[in-house]
């Protein structure tokens, strides 16, 4: 049981203070949620590139190394990095710009979420965009032109790698990026709760493309499927009609397009 709103409320209110005091300038920027974003989206990144390009010379990863016979090269990452600054510079920067000159930003509140709050806007959030993505996901698999045009872009590459989770073309980072900067206003959630759900986002996209699979994964410690993680993500650019949604289990269990007895087998 969660203590009370209070109590919860004076735990993070310190550091929301801290964070209003020193940072507000940078933190009530309308681009601060776009470089926490693609900072977690390197540091998440790093780690599981330097494996790849260790190899088997990185036993403790390489034991869990997915589809074995496949390595990204430096080229392959360079490029995906690339990409993901491209699409930022072209498209990401300047959407944000023209949206702070035409609506500024609200004035950041004075009071923190309780833990409970947070933690259940952050949920909310990542359920949100899970069944969104999951329809766009196989809208974009189902027709052959939105595929070819749109969606094709990311599955050029069959086995995955940490930097290829931002390999997406403009329309696509863009339809990801409305969803993951509005659901948080749509369900009315705290400063607090949208960036710490940028954060987790990320790191579950990176995980989903990283091309292990760690026995401490929540895949492995959450029952039937209902989370997917880098098993199911993997076998999906390999059998690209199974495992649509981006997060979760559920939507793919409920719509028979799971492949959960496949990945355990």
């Amino acid at each position: 049981m969660c203590a009370s709103n209070s109590q919860q409320r004076l735990f993070l209110q310190p550091f929301w203070d801290y964070i209003l005091d020193k940072f507000y300038d940078r933190v009530g920027s309308p681009f601060f949620p776009v470089l926490l974003a693609f900072s977690g989206y390197v540091l998440f990144s790093f780690p599981f590139a330097v494996a790849d390009l260790l190899g088997k010379r990185c036993h403790f990863f390489y034991q869990y190394k997915i589809q074995k016979k496949k390595h990204p090269t430096i080229m392959m990452m360079c490029m995906c990095i690339w990409k993901a600054v491209s699409n930022h510079l072209v498209y990401v920067f300047p959407v944000v710009t023209v949206i702070w000159l035409c609506m500024p930003p609200p004035p950041l509140p004075d009071t923190a979420p309780s833990v409970c709050t947070l933690l259940g806007e952050v949920f909310g959030c990542l359920l949100l965009f899970d069944f969104q993505y999951f329809v766009w996901h196989i809208l974009h698999h189902k027709n052959h032109w939105l595929y070819k045009k749109v969606h094709a872009i990311h599955h050029k590459y069959i086995a995955p790698f940490s930097w290829s989770s931002q390999n997406l073309g403009g329309y696509e980072l863009m339809t990801v990026g409305f969803w993951s900067s509005t659901n948080p206003i749509m369900l009315g959630c705290h400063p607090l709760t949208a960036w710490v759900c940028n954060l987790i986002s990320i790191w579950m996209s990176v995980n989903d493309h990283i091309g292990y699979d760690l026995p401490w994964s929540l895949s492995h410690m959450l029952p039937f499927g209902l989370y997917g993680g880098a098993l199911a993500h993997d076998l999906h650019h390999q059998k690209p009609e199974t495992n649509f949604a981006p997060f979760f289990g559920h939507w793919d269990l409920i719509f028979g397009t799971s492949s959960y007895e496949d990945n355990r087998t």
